[in-house]
């Protein structure tokens, strides 16, 4: 596969629906007062495995392509495979579900002691929930910054974005 047709390709990871099950985190930290911790682990699970299948499949995919011999091919696939893996680590897990989980502690700590403390569990949910659409965009945004300053340049590689631009700038895609 070109590595031009790969990159104009849309990211089924990062630009489609699929992309929530990184967040299914957020879900179990919002749901934490009401439900099992084993719960809150599960979601955790599931936002792992995302992770962990975006980062098999773009390594996969940087080896099926074409390279001037098998060391360049494994040193890329593993560049991809580091620059992948922290991304969406950070990005779909730690950050996200940190931010979630203070978001309701300081929700339940402020309802738990106000007149509506029956309903303080809920209302933690629902201010978690309610949330989540918020920190996400910010987030991503944050660690394209944080990898483009720390881990590409170690790593020697462009962003996705810089990518994008540079085939943009080439005519191989359209904006």
């Amino acid at each position: 596969m070109d590595t031009k047709v790969a990159l104009a390709q849309s990211d089924v990871f990062r630009d489609t629906p699929v992309r929530l099950l990184g967040y299914a985190n957020e879900l179990g930290e919002a749901f934490r007062s009401v439900v099992n911790v084993k719960w809150v682990w599960l979601s955790y699970g599931i936002a792992t495995a995302y992770v962990f299948a975006d980062t098999g499949y773009k390594t996969v995919a940087i080896r099926k392509q074409t390279f001037s011999s098998e060391k360049e091919r494994n040193i890329r696939s593993l560049k991809e495979g580091v620059d992948v893996l922290t991304w969406q680590t950070l990005a779909s897990v730690v950050i996200p579900g940190f931010t979630i989980n203070r978001i309701c502690a300081t929700a339940n700590y402020f309802f738990s002691r106000s007149v509506i403390k029956r309903h303080a569990k809920w209302l933690t949910v629902a201010v978690g929930l309610t949330s989540i659409p918020f920190i996400i965009k910010p987030i991503d945004e944050f660690v394209d910054y944080f990898m483009d300053k720390t881990v590409r340049p170690m790593l020697k590689i462009e962003s996705p974005q810089q990518q994008h631009e540079k085939l943009s700038s080439e005519g191989t895609i359209r904006n």
